[in-house]
């Protein structure tokens, strides 16, 4: 496996809206354990099977050293990269992980192996939009439960799969994805799936960097790059006390479509002090596209 760290998430943070770009370095210090917030773990997986999950900090860089529990009994750390290596329970069903010492936990379904081709390699699900700077999921199956052993490939640049099982894999994009229409490529060893295409958009702020007075009432404006088409955006407030989002604390808005592609959210100061707001494209995932 490699070493690297990616920072991947839309986030307005003190005003300021960061799409951070990959790093890649073996001399760079990594990120500290206790510092660990999300556990990606592979959507569905498959009984007896290899599988592979990941763990980012609270600035979405992979983190090794991570100690994760699962509900059977079973426990992994995660290795140099931030990602550690499992083998999925025998029983199907839903089985649940945490980062231990942290609150919260994430599910997967697992799958018989009698469900789940061996010999083929096909993508089933997919979303129709991707964002060019966070991670999207596929599903299928043939593909690798190591993670590094799948070559997902976006518009002929790689992409960097985070967490893979037989019949799930999610992906970032490369650092320099460009907005637009790219062919999506994704083999395995010797199998391949057929190509299909994903529509990739940059997210852009635009918003006064005044600071924000208690009661003032504030526009962030979402430009959406790489499609004319209505994208479905979720804004989620990650610091309720310095100021509230209008509709709640995790509000989802449509960008306007057309050529000024754009979507508004309005916050309303509380106090002095900065504020914190991930935004993220929201896209269910369906039957993939030629």
């Amino acid at each position: 496996m490699r070493s690297f760290s990616r920072w991947f998430n839309c986030v307005v943070l003190g005003l300021s809206f960061l799409l951070l770009s990959i790093e890649v370095s073996l001399a760079q210090q990594a990120p500290a354990p206790s510092g660990a917030r999300i556990l990606l773990l592979p959507r569905k997986l498959v009984t007896g099977e290899r599988a592979t999950l990941a763990v980012l900090d609270v600035n979405g860089r992979l983190t090794p050293g991570v100690k994760i529990a699962f509900s059977n009994g079973d426990r992994v750390t995660t290795d140099a990269t931030g990602r550690a290596l499992f083998v999925a329970p025998l029983n199907t069903g839903t089985i649940y992980a945490d980062i231990e010492g942290r609150a919260g936990r994430v599910s997967s379904t697992i799958l018989a192996t009698v469900n789940i081709p061996t010999s083929l390699q096909v993508v089933t699900a997919a979303p129709h939009v991707a964002s060019i700077s966070d991670r999207f999921e596929l599903h299928g199956y043939g593909f690798c439960g190591d993670a590094d052993a799948n070559h997902v490939t976006l518009a002929g640049l790689p992409g960097l799969v985070l967490a893979a099982s037989p019949a799930s894999l999610t992906v970032l994009p490369p650092a320099n994805m460009e907005p637009g229409t790219a062919q999506v490529q994704v083999s395995c060893g010797q199998k391949s799936a057929e190509p299909f295409t994903i529509v990739f958009v940059g997210l852009e702020l635009e918003a006064s960097n005044a600071p924000l007075a208690p009661g003032e009432h504030r526009t962030l404006l979402v430009r959406v790059r790489g499609s004319t088409a209505k994208i479905s955006l979720e804004a989620r407030n990650l610091s309720a006390d310095v100021a509230e989002l209008a509709g709640g604390e995790s509000v989802h808005a449509a960008s306007s479509g057309g050529a000024e592609n754009v979507a508004k959210f309005e916050l309303v100061g509380r106090k002095h002090g900065n504020f914190v707001i991930s935004i993220r494209l929201m896209a269910p995932l369906s039957a993939p596209r030629p």
